[in-house]
């Protein structure tokens, strides 16, 4: 089997064997996340017992029978890793159905941001119709998945993305779309935030919260200290929460991906929501992939597909 270490070479690796509660999957594409370039810099290893090549999720064909999954089914999977090869064993309860109206390739775009918008947005943010969400990083994989998850629940969407992007977040159902190279988000009054950047947002963050509003940070890409005033904490009735997702026990990330399945994989099958897919890449085109994501040029996620 051929795979992709996290130097970006592709080449002959060990075959994956699928064990207990295990699925083995014929790899037709995975995406490009965050979490790959931090581990390309070796910042973010897998979790123990996670195949060391890169790749947090996957697209392709079951290749035998295991659990309620049968030989040839048209699959998408949440991984810990190896998600960058031509095959990959991944627990059963992290397998989802390709929903209904999306090409298979495309649907490798679809795990890893689903399961975080929904743990977050969702399980932990707790947002309901009719009360406001501010994403951050809107032009992102999981903030294109974010803006339009939240209008299908009924909820307003404000989002931060460099001014290229406004326009096609607004087609997605952002209301606001706020240029964050120039301008503030203070007088948003969310009652959730989905934030990417940690410490340098998070004083910002706090005075844009609504009363009762509720702060989520997935991400530290605006570093991972800062100062946290109190006074504005209490005086909001604020929560702050941080959440990721590679590290979860298997048995939360498979109560995680139920809960994706039962709650968004209808809106995606119904189309108010859609993997947004900026390109599509051999995945041997890996480096010039990771170029793209990390100078934030795309818009939505980066496909990278598996042979064929």
């Amino acid at each position: 089997m051929r795979a992709m270490t996290a130097d970006l070479v592709w080449s002959e690796v060990p075959e994956p064997v699928a064990g207990d509660g295990e699925v083995l999957l014929e790899v037709a594409a995975t995406a490009v996340n965050r979490a790959d370039l931090l581990q390309r810099q070796g910042f973010y290893p897998p979790p123990p017992g996670a195949p060391p090549y890169l790749g947090l999720e996957c697209s392709g064909v079951v290749a035998a029978d295991a659990g309620p999954w049968r030989a040839g089914d048209r699959v998408c999977a949440l991984l810990a890793g190896g998600g960058y090869a031509e095959r990959v064993a991944v627990p059963i309860g992290q397998v989802l159905p390709v929903p209904d109206g999306v090409d298979l390739v495309d649907a490798a775009a679809l795990p890893e941001a689903a399961c975080t918008v929904w743990s977050n947005v969702t399980m932990v943010g707790r947002l309901r119709a009719g009360e406001r969400l501010l994403v951050h990083g809107g032009g992102s994989g999981i903030g294109t998945f974010a803006v339009q998850y939240a209008r299908a629940l009924g909820a307003e969407v404000v989002a931060t993305a460099r001014p290229e992007k406004h326009e096609r977040l607004r087609e997605l159902g952002a209301v606001r779309v706020i240029d964050y190279t120039v301008d503030g988000f203070a007088d948003v009054a969310a009652d959730v935030i989905l934030d990417i950047i940690g410490g340098a947002y998070l004083g910002r963050n706090l005075e844009a919260l609504a009363p009762d509003g509720r702060l989520v940070i997935i991400g530290l890409q605006g570093g991972r200290k800062a100062e946290l005033n109190l006074a504005e904490l209490l005086a909001r009735r604020a929560t702050v929460a941080g959440t990721m997702l590679r590290a979860r026990p298997l048995d939360q990330k498979a109560a995680i991906v139920a809960g994706t399945r039962t709650d968004v994989w209808p809106m995606i099958s119904d189309g108010r929501v859609r993997p947004v897919v900026d390109e599509r890449m051999p995945v041997e085109r890996a480096v010039e992939a990771f170029e793209r994501v990390g100078a934030n040029q795309h818009f939505g996620k980066v496909v990278l597909t598996v042979g064929g």
